[in-house]
């Protein structure tokens, strides 16, 4: 129980972190320096950065000018510290203990992942930085396996993978000329490839681009979106790569039974 406590408290704290990266990084803004307020640009102290407390206890206004706090903050915080906890889960079940190289990786794939969900939403961006790291973690889990298995062509496949998953997403930028699928996009599903290989890397798409569509009928129907209006699709791959890292084999599963493959 402490082992699942620490680690959503461990992910309460990046996701504080995530919130500046998310502002920072999008606004082509330095990631460094002390964080300050949105409205009047005072300098918070360390009792206002409190992860998920302090906006609360401040009644999620600013302690200096009294305007009022975004709720992607504690959000951000909570989603972090649930999904810090569930991905150590998934792998202390997996493995019968939590490797600390491994879990290291996959707790920053998954705050690139939080990043560019919200980053995108919010600004419809994928920092390049973002992505950067996002390669970087990923290629260290590739390399602890090469390590493993002694199979260095699993890295060369990987790599090629990722072109693959790519493809369908870059056809659609090139078709569209941008409108339909930005190149952040593009170079995001090409790390989803290298990720999750080809098949579970397709799937993900797959599923993201459904999410995509229902969600999208969802805000046409309601009135908030018209049909050429320009809808983030970075959250949807985000949510598509989600479920095929912690639901990927009974989804495998699935499409076999399915299609017989």
């Amino acid at each position: 129980m402490l082992f699942y406590i620490y680690f959503f408290l461990l992910g309460l704290c990046i996701g504080s972190f995530l919130n500046v990266l998310i502002d920072r990084l999008a606004n082509n803004q330095s990631i460094m320096g002390r964080s300050h307020c949105d409205h009047c640009k005072h300098q918070l102290k360390a009792v206002d950065l409190i992860p998920l407390i302090s906006f609360f206890i401040l009644g999620r206004k600013c302690r200096y000018c009294k305007k009022k706090l975004m709720w992607q903050y504690p959000l951000v915080e909570l989603v972090t510290g649930i999904m810090f906890l569930l991905t150590a889960k998934m792998l202390f079940v997996e493995t019968g203990h939590a490797p600390s190289l491994q879990l290291i990786f996959y707790l920053g794939i998954i705050s690139c992942l939080i990043v560019i969900f919200v980053t995108d939403l919010k600004y419809q961006i994928i920092p390049d930085e973002v992505q950067i790291a996002f390669f970087v973690f990923v290629l260290g889990l590739k390399i602890i396996n090469v390590v493993e298995t002694r199979h260095a062509s699993s890295l060369l496949i990987s790599l090629f993978g990722g072109f693959l998953v790519m493809f369908p997403i870059l056809l659609l930028h090139l078709v569209t000329r941008g409108r339909g699928m930005g190149f952040g996009d593009v170079k995001f599903a090409y790390l989803i490839g290298f990720l999750l290989g080809v098949k579970s890397g397709l799937l993900s798409l797959y599923i993201g681009f459904v999410i995509g569509a229902i969600i999208g009928l969802f805000l046409i129907f309601l009135g908030k979106k018209k049909i050429k209006s320009k809808i983030a699709f970075g959250p949807f791959l985000v949510l598509g790569v989600i479920t095929m890292l912690f639901f990927g084999q009974p989804v495998l599963d699935v499409v076999r039974k399915i299609y017989g493959i």
